[in-house]
């Protein structure tokens, strides 16, 4: 079996997905193993301080870890382990990584005969980055397959809405699948603004296809546009509606409708169907479809008759509605399988946050990158401290204060500048001390820095910390829309915590071990959902993208039977 076809990438493993008995299997292996390391899922990693999380973890394992190399804590969510570290630790990493789906790329041109990638030219790629080049170009040539394949009237792609890159992606990946791939497509999202988007571009990209057609002396009637459209609230039945569109000989001018428009396009269009007697071939594709919108679209896949196959890559398992949560619904986004929700499995909030750490992001963080999330961390959690001692009413609502990352990274490239030049004086100053005294200025320096710590080198670390530590208190108070009082001790509350800072780095590389274990039971629930309807269909779990590049590169590919 193909590499990521049923399997988890590795043919040394003993976990398969080729069928509903052994998918299951493999779920429950994964329910078995993550039970007891339920005080790290559920963490709320906010209160680290606070609840002195660390002390949950094993003893051994912390202080081992706690003096390691940023490097090494880097690779553990890929599973590498130190032979020094204890035995019990390396099989909980062990462990880990064997129940994770393997992300290796698989080889596409053995897996799907007949798939070729082509090299987008600079008017099609136009603004794409190296990460969204390489997933349109990929994930295009796959989709144009499978529907060539389906001789399917069109492809409907569909965006979330909720995150402008992907949605980009989205419009991009429908110019691709029209203009390069001459499909019949119809671009779906939640705004407007992004379908506009979408139409716009595609009448730019239009032009330069139409002068390049007439340079070859051809006629330019079959160039068509991709079709925009918006649903506000974007449904299995909002999908199922698409059904009856035909876009196979749509030229028309208007290129973007909304979901209002819809009732009266239908029956305009179906009654062509009826006469030419042809029923409606779709193919459902996705690129990064958030949280719930992945689980409709495979919804869709089962419930409409119509669609005949559904590509999807799904993302942002945090937005995933569950059973048994504060978001349960009628259908909730996990579990979608009868056999997970029989088995009682519950990940919370904290669990489908955790599911989006990437092990490839992880590894491929420099040391510096690696040291300054660890020190966010320690920050954030330090902050909380602050919120809890003079804002106790704010904390019971659970605030976020955002990302503050770049912004802290900037200031700390501006301070790691300027503190090369205090180096500089420095070393100027000790050159003039071995002549004839240390300046007075150096004395002053010494005597301001003496109360933070004991050797220069740890005073100095210290103090920078602090400044940025209290940076990032201003910041997130501002965020929270809050005053600063003027009683607020900042520095005695760092200074408290500091000392254990040091124990987030291992602790949160520990909890980051288990995101691509819940990230593959997401994943297999959602396998295991096609799986369960019986022989009238096939599915598999395909890595797609390059991990280092795309590090959320599983597909889920499906269709029906005699669906040609």
């Amino acid at each position: 079996m193909a590499t990521g076809f049923g399997g988890n990438g590795s043919s040394s493993c003993k976990y398969k997905c080729d069928t509903a008995a052994n998918t299951l299997q493999w779920i429950k292996a994964i329910a078995d193993f993550i039970r007891p390391y339920s005080f790290l899922i559920n963490a709320p990693v906010v209160n680290f301080f606070k609840d002195r999380l660390w002390e949950a973890v094993d003893e051994e394992w912390m202080e081992c870890l706690r003096k390691e190399h940023v490097k090494n804590l880097l690779l553990i969510p890929s599973g590498a382990v130190q032979e020094y570290w204890p035995d019990s630790l390396k099989k909980f990493i062990r462990t880990s990584r064997s129940l994770a789906f393997g992300r290796e790329q698989a080889d596409l041109q053995m897996v799907l005969p007949g798939w070729c990638i082509a090299s987008l030219n600079t008017v099609l790629s136009q603004g794409m980055n190296q990460k969204k080049k390489h997933e349109v170009e990929v994930l295009s040539a796959i989709i144009s397959l499978i529907a060539s394949d389906l001789k399917s009237h069109a492809i409907v792609d569909v965006g979330a809405g909720q995150v402008t890159l992907t949605f980009i992606t989205v419009c991009k990946m429908a110019q691709v699948l029209s203009f390069h791939y001459k499909h019949s497509v119809l671009a779906i999202d939640a705004c407007s603004h992004h379908g506009n988007v979408t139409s716009a571009r595609s009448e730019r990209i239009k032009k330069y296809y139409s002068a390049q057609i007439r340079k070859s002396g051809l006629e330019t009637n079959n160039l068509r546009l991709p079709k925009a459209m918006t649903f506000h609230v974007l449904s299995v039945d909002a999908l199922k509606s698409l059904a009856n569109m035909s876009l196979q000989d749509d030229h028309a001018d208007k290129t973007s409708v909304t979901g209002d428009d819809l009732e009266k396009t239908n029956r305009q269009e179906s009654k062509g169907l009826c006469r030419s007697g042809k029923e409606p071939s779709l193919v459902l594709a996705g690129l990064h479809a958030c949280g719930d919108l992945s689980v409709i679209m495979l919804r869709t896949f089962v419930e409409c008759k119509e669609v005949k196959a559904v590509i999807n890559i799904g993302c942002c398992y945090n937005l995933l509605s569950e059973y048994g949560s504060d978001y349960e619904g009628v259908q909730n986004g996990f579990p979608m399988s009868f056999g997970v929700k029989s088995s009682g499995l519950f990940l919370g909030k904290s669990g489908r946050d955790l599911a989006c750490q990437s092990a490839e992001r992880w590894r491929n963080l420099e040391n510096e990158g690696g040291v300054h999330n660890f020190e966010l961390h320690a920050f954030r959690a330090a902050f909380q401290m602050v919120l809890y001692k003079y804002y106790p009413e704010v904390v019971a609502t659970c605030p976020s204060v955002g990302r503050q990352g770049k912004a802290l990274r900037r200031r700390k490239k501006r301070e790691a500048a300027l503190s090369s030049q205090c180096h500089e004086d420095k070393l100027e100053a000790s050159q003039s001390d071995l002549i004839g005294g240390l300046p007075d200025k150096s004395n002053a320096f010494s005597h301001t820095i003496s109360d933070y710590g004991s050797t220069p080198c740890e005073q100095a670390k210290s103090v920078d910390k602090y400044l940025l530590f209290e940076n990032f208190c201003q910041s997130g108070l501002n965020r929270l829309g809050l005053q600063s009082l003027q009683d607020m001790d900042y520095y005695g509350i760092w200074m408290d915590n500091e000392p254990f800072a040091e124990l987030i780095g291992p602790y949160w590389s520990l909890r980051a071990a288990l995101g691509p274990v819940l990230e593959t039971c997401i994943l297999l629930d959602r396998l295991l959902f096609l799986q369960e309807q019986g022989e009238s269909l096939e599915a598999m779990l395909l890595p797609i993208f390059d991990p280092d590049l795309s590090p959320r590169n599983v597909a889920i590919i499906a269709r029906k039977f005699g669906a040609t």
